[in-house]
């Protein structure tokens, strides 16, 4: 799939969306992103991202083309354009013909579940096996992991928010926090838990009430720098498959896929029960690589400072003047980006 994408990753096309079937179609823009197909409105606000491999066509051979981001789904886009309609077809047929034909994710993981299986102890194999998928799993399809259980997410959250200048805005800050070299991306949801979440492929979503409730671009960095420490801490893969169970972990070494209603499923615990904070240390670490404070994101957590006291009296910046992350510009359009 990545073959197929590298044509099409600079196309974009008009479109009709329908959020559900007593909507009203929307005149939307429609481009390929990492993994996904994005869905903006005509001001560049995304509205909906699809996980590229679980994309329907329901009306094959037929103008214009009528997709769906997955069997089962309300959601409608409408594609006239004959260019941006081939593309989605060989999109759709490279993903099909990955599924179709062994891989060498596939032959590897067979391999070692197959040979292992006889020697692994009951209590080691499930460990053993994450282990081996973590080993295995190529980045483009922790990227396509990561676009599903966004998709999932955005069904009890609402669409990311993404205004143009808002979106500016915290790239800046995400690369800011991050480095230039980071990866990844932070997304905005209007609503969530009160802390940040990291998921497979670098996607870190953020409720809209962490950047709201907060006057200092610092405390959004903590956020930034909370999940990433949370991924460090666990890969997000890994604990998808502890999460989901020895099942998932081998049907994924086998088949190369996990089932969407596993991932589904994930995606509501993972926002009803999100990560603990990582140790202060791991945290520090990344404040002082910064060269970001701490204090304002100890403060964001506790407004008495008692339960991160560790973060304010170890802050790295303490007693040094704070550099400016955002222009008060940039900052306002941070703050409205779901406005």
């Amino acid at each position: 799939m990545t073959t197929a994408l590298t044509d099409f990753e600079r196309l974009e096309s008009g479109g009709l969306w329908r959020p559900d079937p007593n909507a009203q179609r929307r005149e939307v823009t429609v481009s390929f992103g990492k993994a996904t197909l994005v869905i903006s409105d005509t001001a560049g606000r995304a509205l909906a991202h699809w996980s590229l491999p679980a994309v329907e066509r329901l009306n094959a051979g037929e103008r214009p083309a009528l997709f769906t981001p997955a069997i089962d789904a309300t959601e409608t886009l409408e594609i006239s354009d004959d260019f941006m309609i081939d593309a989605m077809e060989k999109v759709r047929t490279t993903v099909k013909k990955r599924r179709s034909k062994p891989g060498r994710l596939r032959n590897i993981g067979l391999l070692m579940t197959v040979c292992g299986l006889g020697a692994l102890a009951i209590f080691w194999l499930p460990d053993a096996l994450i282990r081996q998928a973590q080993s295995v799993v190529p980045p483009v399809q922790r990227s396509e992991i990561g676009a599903t259980l966004l998709g999932h997410i955005q069904r009890v959250t609402g669409q990311t928010c993404r205004s143009t200048l808002g979106t500016q805005a915290m790239s800046k800050l995400y690369t800011r926090a991050l480095g230039p070299d980071a990866g990844g991306q932070a997304l905005v949801v209007p609503s969530g838990p009160d802390s940040a979440v990291y998921l497979p492929g670098g996607l870190i979503v953020m409720n809209r009430d962490l950047i709201e409730d907060t006057e200092d671009p610092a405390v959004v960095a903590g956020h930034i720098f909370a999940a990433t420490s949370q991924a460090r801490a666990v890969d997000p893969l890994a604990a998808l498959l502890k999460e989901s169970g020895i099942g998932t972990t081998f049907t994924l070494l086998t088949t190369g896929e996990i089932d969407g209603e596993t991932l589904k499923t994930y995606a509501e615990t993972l926002f009803t029960n999100p990560p603990q904070r990582a140790d202060d240390a791991e945290l520090l670490n990344l404040f002082e690589a910064a060269q970001i404070p701490s204090t304002p994101f100890a403060y964001s957590l506790d407004v008495t400072g008692e339960s991160t006291l560790g973060l304010i009296e170890a802050d790295p910046m303490q007693g040094r003047s704070d550099e400016t992350l955002l222009t008060d510009a940039e900052w306002i359009s941070l703050q409205g980006i779901c406005g």
